[in-house]
């Protein structure tokens, strides 16, 4: 019965980095899609300040053409969106 107990506390405690990085993940992920759909018309100063709005960090933006292009950060996570105006 311990030795079940002190492997399910060693499982948890191994899980929860890995639970951390998929939560940071997703956010990062929602955060650049929002940053580069604000970009497209507000710009990186919009596209800043929605990655902030949803728990991000504006790394990079960059647009070629109608195309915008946003690096957002949460943690130790990156994620990239595109977005544009155009069809």
């Amino acid at each position: 019965m311990l030795v079940a107990l002190a492997f399910t506390a060693m499982v948890t405690i191994a899980l929860v980095p890995v639970v951390g990085d998929l939560v940071d993940r997703q956010q990062a992920r929602s955060a650049a899609d929002a940053a580069a759909l604000a970009g497209v018309t507000g710009g990186t100063e919009a596209a800043a300040t929605l990655a902030e709005l949803n728990g991000g960090e504006l790394v990079d933006w960059s647009i070629s053409g109608s195309q915008v292009t946003v690096v957002v950060r949460v943690g130790d996570q990156v994620a990239t969106a595109r977005a544009t105006d155009g069809p």
